[in-house]
C-alpha cells in the first residue's frame, strides 16, 4: 500500500498523545498530526487522580472548558493513614475553610488554578482525544503499529496492521507502558526493584464519599494495610474507582488470586468496608503491573518519549497525569521550535530528555521514601528497610530532605521551586509527617542571608511560554543551576543589597506591589521562602544567624494537618490565610 508522511506521528492517544497535539495544533496549526490509538475511545483506565498543575496544561490546550463542564469531583486533597501510626492526615493543595463552592463550569482562575480533579478517564481521555480532533489532528482508533523501522537512530517509518506505511517528520511515543518506540529502539528501563508492585482494582457504585467540602469536593483516601495500602477515589456522584497495590514479591508469598486478595483488603481496612457497606461492585476485578520505571533516552535524531513510556512513578504520589502532562506539553514545545530552527537542534532534545528524566526520577525517589518510612506496613519491615537501604539515606528529616533533593530544583518557571512536581513546602510536610519531627526552612533558624555566586558558568536555561522555548539566562556551578530570572532573580537582586532577613522580605514584598500588585502577598512570600530554602540548600546562598539581628516570624507554609486539625482549623478559623507574616 501506498505511505502517507506526516510531520508529526504520535503512537498513543492517551492524555500524552492528546497533549501533544492540542498544543501543536494550537500554536502552528499548519502541521499535519496524526493520533495512532489501538483501542476504541471511550474506554477504561485508572490514573483517575490529578495534581493542580495539569489545570494550567489543560488550559493552555483551550480544552479547560469542557473538562469543567464535565463536573468531575474537585480535588482539594489527599487524605491519609500513613507513616509513624495510623493517625489520619490530610494533604490539601489549599486550605479547607478557603475552599468556595464556585458555580460550575468556571473558568481557569482563583481557587481552580489551585485544586484538581479526581477523573473518570473513560470520559476525561475521550475529551481530551475529540479535543485534538477538533483543532485539525487526524485521529486513527483501532489502530495497531505493527513494526518500527529504524536506521541507526533514527526511524524510517510504521508500518500498521493494515498493512500500511505512514512515515513522519517527528514521532512520539505516547504508547504508554507498551513503549513500540521504546522497545523497537532497544532503550534500556531503570526499574527499582523494591517499587515494583501489582495493582488490583474495581469500580463501585453508590459508596459513601468519605470527605465531603461543599457541594463537589473531596480527598482522595489513601489507606495503609499491614501488607499493602488502598485507594479509593470518587469519580462523580455514584461511581467510585477502588484499588489495592501490593508489592510484587509479597503478593506472590500470599498465595491468593488478585480477587481474593482485593476482597481481603476491603474487608480489612475498617474505613474503606464502612464506605462500600452499601454499594454494589461492578465484579470485574482487574490487575496489572506497578513498577515504577525511567527510560535511559527520551529524545533521539527524529523521536521523542513521553508519557508512561517514558517513566512511571508509583501511584502513591499521584503524579502519573501530572507527569504525563507535563512531558507531553514539553514534546510539543520541542517540535514547534525544531520547525522553526531558531535553536540548536541538540540543545531542544538534550533540554527535554534532561528535564523529563530528572522530574520522573525525584518522583521515584520520593516514593522510594514514602514507603520506607510507613510503619504500619507491619507485614513489610524488611521490604521497607531494603529500599531504604537501597536508597541509602537515614529516616531523619535532615538527610531526607538532602536525599530527595538531589538532582536539583526544576526552573520551568522561575517564580516557583519544585523538584518533581512537588513543592518545597509540601515535600517538608510531608517528611515532618512521615518521619515524625519537625522540618524547617532557612528563616526558621537564621537571620543572615549571604550570597555566593562565584565560580559559576554562564548558560541559558529553556522556559515555555506561549509556544516559544524562550532562553532565560541561569549561571551554573558543578550540577547545580540557578536561574538569572523571575523570583530566583528577585531575590538575588534583594540579596545584593541586603544580608539581614527582615529589610530582605521588605524588599521583596516591595517588588511584588511594583512588578505583580495582582500576585497573592501570602503566596508570594511564601514561594520566595522557598526560593531561598532551595538556594541555600544547593549553596548558592549561606545562611547563620546573628543574635543581634531581628528575626522573620511566620506560622509557617505547611499544607498538612491531622484530620483533627483540619476540621478544628474549618470550624474555629473561616477563611483565615494560612501564612502570617511579620515584616
Amino acid at each position: 500500500m501506498d505511505s502517507k508522511h506526516y510531520d508529526i506521528v504520535i503512537i498513543g492517544g492517551g492524555p500524552a498523545g492528546s497533549t501533544v497535539a492540542s498544543i501543536v495544533k494550537k500554536y502552528n496549526p499548519g502541521l499535519s498530526v496524526l493520533i495512532l490509538e489501538k483501542e476504541k475511545f471511550p474506554r477504561d483506565h485508572i490514573g483517575e487522580s490529578q495534581l493542580p498543575g495539569i489545570g494550567f496544561i489543560l488550559h493552555e490546550m483551550g480544552v479547560w472548558d469542557k473538562i469543567e463542564a464535565a463536573n468531575f469531583p474537585i480535588k482539594i486533597g489527599a487524605s491519609y493513614t500513613w507513616g509513624k501510626n495510623n493517625d489520619l492526615w490530610d494533604f490539601d493543595f489549599v486550605p479547607i475553610e478557603q475552599f468556595r463552592d464556585d458555580e460550575r463550569p468556571g473558568k481557569y482562575a482563583g481557587l481552580r488554578t489551585q485544586t484538581a480533579w479526581q477523573v473518570d478517564r473513560a470520559i476525561y481521555d475521550d475529551i481530551l482525544l475529540r479535543h485534538a480532533e477538533e483543532l485539525g489532528a487526524e485521529v486513527r482508533e483501532e489502530t495497531l503499529v505493527s513494526k518500527v523501522m529504524i536506521e541507526n537512530d533514527r526511524v524510517t517509518g510504521l508500518t500498521l496492521q493494515s498493512g500500511e506505511t505512514i512515515t513522519g517528520t517527528h514521532y512520539v511515543d505516547g504508547s504508554g507502558v507498551v513503549g513500540i518506540l521504546k522497545r523497537a529502539l532497544g532503550i534500556q528501563v531503570w526499574e527499582p526493584h523494591e517499587l515494583r508492585n501489582i495493582a488490583v482494582w474495581d469500580y463501585w457504585e453508590d459508596a459513601e464519599w468519605a470527605v465531603t467540602v461543599g457541594k463537589g469536593a473531596t480527598r482522595v483516601q489513601v489507606r495503609s494495610l499491614p501488607y499493602g495500602w488502598i485507594w479509593f477515589i470518587p469519580l462523580g456522584p455514584t461511581r467510585t474507582s477502588i484499588g489495592l497495590i501490593v508489592p510484587a514479591d509479597h503478593y506472590k508469598s500470599m498465595g491468593m488470586s488478585p480477587e481474593e486478595i482485593y476482597l481481603k483488603a476491603i474487608s480489612e481496612q475498617e474505613t474503606i468496608a464502612r464506605l462500600t457497606k452499601n454499594a454494589k461492585r461492578r465484579g470485574e476485578t482487574e490487575s496489572c503491573k506497578d513498577w515504577s520505571n525511567l527510560a535511559d533516552r527520551l529524545s533521539g535524531e527524529n523521536w521523542f518519549i513521553t508519557g508512561e513510556a517514558a517513566g512511571f512513578a508509583d501511584p502513591i504520589l499521584a503524579a502519573g497525569m501530572q507527569l504525563a502532562h507535563n512531558s507531553a506539553r514539553e514534546v510539543a514545545y520541542t517540535i514547534l521550535e525544531l520547525e522553526r530552527g531558531e535553536h540548536d537542534a541538540k540543545w531542544l532534545r538534550d533540554r527535554y530528555s534532561e528535564k523529563t528524566r530528572t522530574n520522573i526520577r525525584q518522583h521515584i525517589q520520593f516514593a522510594q521514601y514514602w514507603y520506607s518510612a510507613n510503619s504500619c506496613f507491619s507485614d513489610l519491615k524488611e521490604h521497607c528497610q531494603a529500599i531504604a537501604s537501597e536508597a541509602g539515606f537515614k529516616l531523619s528529616p535532615g538527610e531526607a530532605w538532602r536525599w530527595l533533593s538531589q538532582g536539583g530544583f526544576a526552573h520551568d518557571n522561575p517564580g516557583f521551586t519544585y523538584f518533581g512536581s512537588v513543592d518545597v513546602a509540601a515535600a517538608k510536610g510531608v517528611i515532618e509527617r512521615l518521619s515524625g519531627d519537625r522540618t524547617s526552612f532557612c528563616i526558621d533558624t537564621n537571620n543572615v542571608f549571604e550570597l555566593d555566586i562565584s565560580g559559576n558558568e554562564p548558560v541559558r536555561i529553556g522556559h515555555c511560554a506561549q509556544g516559544r522555548i524562550l532562553q532565560v539566562p541561569a549561571i551554573r556551578r558543578g550540577t547545580h543551576t540557578l536561574p538569572r530570572h523571575g523570583l530566583y532573580e528577585a531575590v538575588i537582586q534583594v540579596l545584593l543589597r541586603t544580608k539581614e532577613v527582615v529589610p530582605m522580605f521588605q524588599m521583596l514584598d516591595a517588588y511584588r506591589l511594583q512588578k505583580h500588585p495582582k500576585f497573592d502577598r501570602n503566596a508570594f512570600l511564601s514561594n520566595a521562602v522557598q526560593a531561598l530554602d532551595a538556594m541555600v540548600n544547593e549553596g548558592w546562598v549561606k545562611a547563620s544567624f546573628d543574635p543581634t539581628k531581628p528575626v522573620m516570624k511566620h506560622a509557617g507554609i505547611h499544607a498538612i494537618r491531622t484530620a483533627e486539625e483540619s476540621k478544628k482549623r474549618l470550624a474555629e478559623t473561616p477563611n483565615a490565610p494560612n501564612v502570617k507574616w511579620n515584616l
